[in-house]
């Protein structure tokens, strides 16, 4: 009877654990995660032991049906990679003092429980009060009040005057006049046909420490418990929004714009997402959707450790294996603009992303400027009306003073099929 009731606290302990990831804010609003947790627990915990096939998963969590085919649809890989994902958030963040801990291993479609060691809050022995000396505070004069108030409110109008001056700096340059356009008109028409407005979804770099006392990214391997900051994003995403939502509205459209941090699967399932930022400097990116042929790294070792490059996983004959920014300060980078198939067949997803944040801007120029979106179209083969061609093209991206001023396709990557 012992032995019958220590089981039955361990699946209890194990419940519990994965009601409150469940209800935890790292899966809130994300309905296809929450269904897939709860098989995956179910079955570790009811069959521990037994193998999980993905032909199963992708019947009995996403309705697939028997002809599902893993070869074409990535439906199981890609949210598996993003459950994993949000448990090492959940551990990293509001599961940090938790004493059970859920793991998803790579390769793998089967739920781990472990107890974790929770090392108890350091004892503070608070020195005796003392009474603080009294401190005098002598009011400024009036006459300092109304100079501070004034010296407050010429700041903001200055920054709000320097903001809109580079915003519109580059307005001749990013997008054409609305009368001419026809290449423009042309490549976000046969992806703007559906009638719901697409994501934009730019990426929000993951950071552990304070502005204070110092900040850099998030390692998962050895940042487990630090406070976690996701709100920082780059310049070059900023000025993307800006010529996105120019263009849209050229074409009479809209954007819907989310940060990567908030991304659900639910979002790219049911709607065209345009990513802007790369996969690099935000977790939740790395595997929705996928490049086939390039791919982000960081750097490992040498002079430039730890910058992004690009690696060229199908280099044909004569193409560079690997492409890196030049070093600090920078006057080269490379960028990707990829139409490839989003996680639902019908739906698309389009890939502006740079090594680093300047890439990401001219990557997003590239195709909201009439003379580029022109070539751009022209290496695509120039496809018919109706059609939509799916490629992975590399940008060379020329930099002076931080600004993207010049960018040209070196490598195009046709992939197969069209849709």
């Amino acid at each position: 009877m012992a032995a019958i009731g220590v089981v039955a606290s361990v699946l209890d302990v194990r419940t519990a654990e994965v009601e409150r990831v469940l209800e935890s804010s790292v899966l809130q609003g994300s309905e296809s995660l929450c269904r897939l947790m709860r098989y995956l627990a179910n079955r570790a915990i009811q069959n521990p032991g037994s193998a999980i096939r993905e032909h199963e998963i992708a019947a009995e969590v996403f309705g697939r049906s028997a002809a599902f085919d893993p070869r074409i649809d990535s439906t199981v890989r890609v949210n598996m990679a993003r459950l994993r994902a949000k448990l090492i958030d959940y551990y990293n963040g509001p599961g940090a003092e938790d004493r059970v801990a859920i793991e998803l291993p790579k390769g793998s479609y089967t739920l781990v429980f472990h107890p974790r060691a929770v090392e108890p809050e350091p004892t503070i022995t608070a020195p005796p009060a003392m009474e603080p000396p009294p401190i005098r505070v002598e009011s400024p004069p009036r006459t300092n009040r109304l100079l501070a108030i004034a010296l407050v409110c010429m700041t903001g109008i200055a920054a709000v005057l320097a903001a809109s001056l580079a915003l519109d700096r580059n307005k001749s340059r990013v997008v054409a006049d609305a009368g001419d356009t026809p290449a423009l008109r042309r490549f976000w028409g046969m992806l703007l046909n559906g009638p719901n407005d697409p994501w934009v979804v730019f990426s929000n770099a993951t950071f552990v420490g304070r502005p204070a006392t110092g900040m850099r990214y998030l390692v998962p391997t050895r940042d487990s418990g630090r406070d976690v900051v996701d709100l920082y994003t780059g310049i070059g995403e900023v000025f993307g929004i800006h010529a996105l939502d120019r263009t849209f509205a050229l074409v009479n459209r809209a954007i819907r714009v989310k940060r990567g941090g908030l991304l659900s699967l639910d979002d790219v399932e049911n709607n065209d997402v345009v990513f802007v930022g790369s996969p690099l400097e935000n977790f939740p990116l790395r595997d929705v959707p996928g490049l086939q042929d390039f791919q982000f790294k960081l750097v490992d070792a040498g002079p430039q450790s730890g910058d992004g490059s690009l690696v060229n996983l199908a280099p044909r004959a004569g193409e560079p294996k690997v492409f890196l920014p030049s070093p600090r300060p920078l006057t080269e980078d490379y960028a990707v603009v990829a139409l490839v198939p989003a996680l639902n067949p019908s739906r698309w997803a389009l890939i502006l992303a740079g090594t680093t944040t300047i890439g990401t801007q001219a990557a997003v120029e590239f195709v909201c400027r009439e003379d580029t979106v022109r070539e751009l179209l022209k290496r695509a083969g120039n496809p018919k009306p109706g059609s939509r061609p799916l490629f992975e093209a590399v940008l060379d991206v020329h930099i002076k003073g931080g600004v993207p001023l010049r960018s040209e396709i070196v490598l195009f990557h046709p992939r197969r099929g069209l849709n």
